[in-house]
């Protein structure tokens, strides 16, 4: 243990917050991460899984939670900023870049791809990158399609389709999703 004073309070509070089994489970999940912070797996069974074919997946401090899937392709990365948690039966289907920032809040059974996986129309498969900024939202049951980026602080509506980029701190929702309004801020006094 270091000789931080503030390290084993620390430990502590994360422990009030976070159940030792929450934290082994996520070290367990974490051996499949090709770099990783303090992973966390919530309500765990059935638990998260990852499939890797070959590419790389970046996680700092997160939670995950029970049915998560990451599947990543031979040439696919997947990056996961702090703070971010990632709901119930979730899945990330990666074979190209799915970046998602920091503090981002994923509900369940949502669904974010950079692929049809598939060729359409032609003998290629066409991947395009997805990004999900810092802040987002994206609510249950929502589905993030190849080649879209989602503003900061952004909120996506329950059972959408995003399938055109979605600018910064406004709420989309739909199918196909669209604007609704935006985000209001708090003004400091």
């Amino acid at each position: 243990m270091s000789d931080n004073p503030g390290t084993f309070e620390r430990i502590k509070r994360r422990l009030k917050k976070h159940s030792l089994l929450e934290h082994l489970l996520g070290f367990w999940l974490s051996r499949k991460f090709t770099q990783n912070g303090i992973i966390v797996v919530k309500e765990s069974f059935p638990l998260p899984k990852v499939i890797n074919k070959g590419g790389s997946l970046f996680a700092e401090n997160c939670q995950f939670y029970s049915g998560v899937r990451i599947e990543i392709g031979q040439n696919g990365s997947v990056s996961i900023g702090n703070g971010t948690y990632i709901n119930r039966n979730t899945l990330l289907v990666c074979e190209s870049e799915i970046k998602i920032g920091v503090n981002c809040k994923i509900s369940w059974d949502v669904i974010i791809m950079d692929s049809d996986l598939h060729p359409l129309n032609s003998d290629t498969t066409i991947n395009k990158p997805v990004y999900i900024q810092d802040k987002a939202w994206i609510g249950c049951r929502c589905i993030i399609l190849k080649g879209v980026t989602i503003g900061e602080g952004a909120v996506i509506a329950a059972g959408s389709i995003v399938t055109k980029d979605v600018p910064p701190y406004t709420i989309y929702g739909g199918n196909p999703a669209k604007f609704i309004t935006n985000v209001k801020t708090q003004n400091p006094s």
